[in-house]
């Protein structure tokens, strides 16, 4: 199969991000198992072998999907909540980054958290929901310790997680901007009434 015009010359980050986007749509439509070299390569437009210049296997392939969906969700949130004003503003421009992700990416959001339970893909998301909690724990105002902070954080990226899931899973047809405000209402709530851990 020959590259066809549109895709022959591109350069090598380029063809790079090109890839990875493809595989992030096929994957997302087939998933891991049921989706070929052969398959990716053809909806990318390039030859099998231009495919093996860039991953070396489809595991890398798919590690690397993971890796990039993980990183521009994680990025979308902590970006969106540090540039809000107020706490209450933080919380919700995060979940409205969050759910605005969901809504743009499905299916990426299903091969973060719904994907193959492999252990080292299901590392992926782990390490960026630790990443994101340790994020959001220091924009959370409170005066509390630290590890209380980070649990804290858990519990609203788990409020995220959970909301999307039934979101997706039941193919509502939902307002990102209103589910956001809805779930911030919840999270800034609770968060309110946090209470300082008394000694002993």
């Amino acid at each position: 199969m020959a590259e066809n015009g549109s895709t022959a010359r591109l350069p090598a980050a380029r063809r790079r991000r090109q890839l990875l986007d493809v595989a992030r749509r096929v994957f997302g439509e087939a998933g891991y198992h049921q989706t070929s070299m052969d398959a990716l390569a053809e909806a990318a437009g390039v030859t099998k072998p231009v495919l093996y210049q860039h991953f070396g296997s489809k595991r890398d392939l798919y590690l690397e999907v993971l890796g990039d969906v993980a990183s521009q969700l994680m990025d979308a949130v902590v970006d969106a909540a540090r540039a809000a004003g107020t706490p209450r503003q933080q919380v919700e421009a995060g979940f409205r980054a969050y759910f605005g992700f969901v809504a743009s990416h499905a299916g990426a959001f299903r091969l973060l958290f719904e994907g193959e339970r492999d252990p080292e893909f299901a590392a992926v998301p782990a390490r960026v929901e630790e990443a994101m909690a340790k994020t959001i724990a220091d924009l959370i105002d409170v005066d509390v310790a630290t590890d209380h902070r980070e649990m804290l954080a858990y519990g609203v990226i788990g409020l995220a997680e959970g909301t999307s899931r039934r979101w997706i899973a039941a193919d509502l047809d939902l307002d990102p901007e209103r589910l956001a405000a809805r779930v911030a209402e919840l999270a800034w709530a609770g968060l309110r009434g946090v209470r300082r851990d008394q000694a002993g």
